[in-house]
């Protein structure tokens, strides 16, 4: 089972999916990107993770941070 708090939007057969790190099954799948990604940052905000929008060539296209911040910027 994973044990990470961040959620993945990625590139899907079927569309975009929502993925829970480190998990095998997407939690979801949506026909767009931008209701992938709203469901990727809900999911994310209730477990004080970390969102993720990867583009279909798979770079990272966003990241949102909520809870506590890992790495907050400096000044």
């Amino acid at each position: 089972m994973a044990t990470s708090k961040n959620y993945w939007t990625t590139k899907h057969a079927d569309g975009w999916a929502v993925k829970r790190e480190g998990a095998s099954r997407a939690s979801s799948v949506h026909e767009t990107q931008a209701d992938a990604w709203k469901e990727t940052r809900r999911l994310a905000r209730g477990s004080e993770g970390e969102a993720f929008l990867q583009a279909q060539n798979g770079q990272i296209r966003t990241r949102n941070t909520y809870g506590k911040d890992p790495s907050p910027p400096k000044g």
